[in-house]
């Protein structure tokens, strides 16, 4: 079903056995990198500080305006150099730079590394890493803001995953429901009345 397909992930999901897992179905990945992951944080680092060296490192940028700000987007690719730490499938290190000005003309700059099973393109890669984040915008913006998702810190077992799943199902029953009011107005509800808090579940598919 995901062969050919490349699945995105963000650091939470950097380790080996997700990586193993969607290669075993024939796809690649492009896994979000942080630096919690030290010895391949360290490694992608220095991988694109010798490329940058050289000078003749190939990147592809683009420039976004909108909603009183400007945004560039810069993406080069690395392959995986000989001593990188082992991780599954691994072929080579990805990097986003990205630069935003506001209205008032603060700049706000970071850089990501993204662990890639494929070399891509770094027109390719910055196609991929924003489908990505238009996932995060459309349905993570709400989990983080109204569900606080970011600031879980259940990190043991499978309580990240099992709780992750929760919250899923629970905004989906949220969404579903017909009442023309937010995903946190309803939230609020239910917590001030059984009634409406038994009726969402009649909304449940």
């Amino acid at each position: 079903m995901l062969k050919g397909c490349i699945v995105t992930a963000d650091a939470l999901h950097c380790h080996p056995r997700m990586a193993q897992a969607v290669r075993a179905s024939g796809a690649h990945y492009a896994i979000g990198l942080k630096a919690n992951h030290k010895p391949l944080y360290e490694a992608a680092g220095e991988a694109f500080a010798a490329a940058d060296a050289t000078g003749k490192l190939a990147h592809h940028e683009r420039r976004d305006r909108g909603h009183d700000r400007r945004e560039r987007r810069r993406a080069a690719v690395v392959p995986r150099p000989p001593g990188a730490p082992a991780f599954p499938g691994l072929a080579a290190f990805g990097r986003i730079e990205a630069e935003r000005v506001l209205a008032d003309g603060t700049t706000a700059t970071a850089t990501r590394y993204i662990l890639l099973s494929k070399r891509l393109a770094p027109a390719r890669l910055l196609a991929v890493t924003r489908a990505h984040w238009s996932v995060e915008n459309n349905l993570h913006w709400q989990l983080d803001v109204v569900f606080h998702e970011d600031d879980q810190r259940s990190r043991k077992d499978f309580a990240p995953e099992n709780l992750a799943v929760i919250r899923r199902l629970s905004h989906d029953i949220l969404r579903t429901h017909p009442a023309d009011k937010s995903i946190a107005r309803k939230m609020k509800l239910a917590a001030w009345s059984k009634t409406f808090f038994y009726e969402l579940f009649t909304h449940m598919q």
